[in-house]
């Protein structure tokens, strides 16, 4: 999570709670929180920056958001970011139920695919409101005096 994320903001607890349930994440924290672990496990610090504030015509999410043909540089593009639409969606969630069914598909298919679809939402919601990065970077080196 980035340092804009307010824990006592309802809006923004729910879109991390989204996140963090929907990609299996344990508990996420503020990058402050993470250079700090970083720092008390003996590593010294060389670089700590969030890549993804870096200028870029394309945000990370745009991916995952249906709404961003226009950052669609193939036809594989297009494509995927289809799948994210509400047709595109209702598509899989269809087509993975009859998989179950049929049982060419293990039981909870469907399921796992609605959650990963709130995932990606609230990573989406994430990134807009940049609260959250999937793109922290820390680059360090353990000190060569080390007692």
């Amino acid at each position: 999570m980035t340092e804009k994320y307010d824990n006592e903001d309802l809006r923004l607890r729910k879109i991390r709670i989204d996140i963090e349930q929907g990609d299996g994440i344990a508990n996420m924290v503020k990058a402050s929180e993470a250079v700090r672990a970083f720092q008390a496990a003996g590593f010294e610090m060389i670089q700590n920056e969030d890549m993804a504030e870096r200028p870029d015509p394309s945000p990370w999410y745009w991916p995952l958001d249906a709404g961003s043909w226009r950052h669609a540089q193939t036809v594989g593009d297009l494509l995927y970011t289809f799948r994210m639409t509400g047709l595109g969606r209702a598509f899989t969630h269809g087509f993975l139920g009859l998989m179950e069914t049929l049982r060419l598909a293990p039981p909870g298919m469907m399921k796992m695919s609605d959650s990963l679809c709130v995932a990606a939402d609230a990573l989406v919601l994430g990134g807009k409101e940049k609260i959250f990065t999937p793109m922290y970077l820390m680059v360090g080196r353990k000190p060569a005096n080390q007692e």
